[in-house]
């Protein structure tokens, strides 16, 4: 950092500005002088599909750049947004609490997943989500949905969608919770690596911004990222493959139990495999319960959702 204000990366976004006024909050209650810049992303400019775009890191890239640049100090991701590979002199310093980390059904009839009817049509962006509704809804009309959560919820009630799934966390940060129909139980829709995390990222080695925001880091959470993000990394499995991964600390906050499952874009076959360990040990034990699926040809799952369609 080279100045005294700390300069907060944020995209424009309600969700991300929201996330980020949170986080500059809880450091100006600890004295630190905080400002908000705003940067926009490809993913942020372009309209399709993310799937067109062909790459990782499309909603990160650019806060990465501008950290790199020495242009902001702190870059404030969702973490399921932040590839697992980081780029050289970065480092993802502090986890707060994670937050709701599963997935939410809103439907403008109020029916709920099982009972909305057949060929109902459901908006999501992701290959994730889309999977695990065909396991059990194999009958839905699943569609692409792009947006920010304004965006989606406004494209539910004009009528171009019958159900959308979002994330619990971004609705909750928001404060449109109200709109949740069903919150999605995880034997039925495990969540994205990293789902309501924040990953705070700086420059490797400005330890006055890694000072400034230690106090935030919350040390299970922390373990439960690098656990989910170890296993992602090995599986080799980016935003587009239908990879989910869930991990959990125990009551005493000792160790981390983490399931894991990889489907075909179809739903069907659907691998899982689940390990507990330390939380000194979450990335190996994200490594382990890789294997355990890359045994039960994750791999190939992986490699189908690749090919153009």
């Amino acid at each position: 950092m080279t100045s005294t204000t700390l300069r907060i990366g944020t995209r424009g976004s309600l969700l991300a500005r929201t996330q980020s006024a949170t986080v500059a909050q809880q450091l100006a209650d600890r004295g630190f002088q905080c400002e908000l810049i705003e940067i926009s992303t490809h993913a942020d400019r372009t309209a399709g599909p993310i799937a067109a775009l062909g790459t990782q890191g499309v909603f990160t890239k650019e806060l990465q750049q501008a950290l790199l640049l020495g242009d902001i100090d702190l870059a404030v991701h969702s973490l399921k947004d932040l590839p697992t590979l980081v780029p050289a002199g970065l480092r993802l310093v502090c986890t707060p609490p994670r937050v709701n980390p599963f997935d939410a059904l809103i439907s403008r009839s109020g029916h709920q997943l099982l009972d909305l009817p057949s060929r109902a049509i459901v908006g999501t962006g992701s290959p994730r989500r889309a999977a695990q509704l065909r396991v059990v809804r194999p009958d839905l009309d699943i569609r692409d949905l792009r947006g920010n959560v304004d965006t989606r919820l406004r494209k539910l009630h004009e009528g171009q969608y019958d159900a959308i799934v979002l994330a619990v966390a971004g609705l909750e940060r928001v404060g449109m919770d109200q709109v949740i129909t069903e919150v999605l139980p995880p034997d039925v829709m495990l969540p994205a690596v990293g789902q309501g995390i924040l990953g705070l990222e700086a420059r490797s080695d400005d330890q006055t911004t890694e000072r400034a925001v230690v106090h935030l880091l919350h040390r299970p959470t922390m373990a439960c990222a690098l656990a989910e993000r170890s296993y992602l990394a090995a599986l080799q499995g980016g935003c587009l493959a239908p990879v989910a991964a869930w991990a959990r600390p125990n009551e005493s906050e000792t160790t981390i139990r983490l399931t894991g499952i990889v489907l075909h874009p179809s739903g069907s076959p659907r691998l899982r495999a689940e390990s507990e360990a330390p939380l000194d040990a979450a990335a190996s034990l994200g490594l382990e319960v890789a294997e355990q699926l890359l045994e039960q040809g994750a791999a190939e799952l992986v490699q189908v959702s690749r090919v153009p369609k």
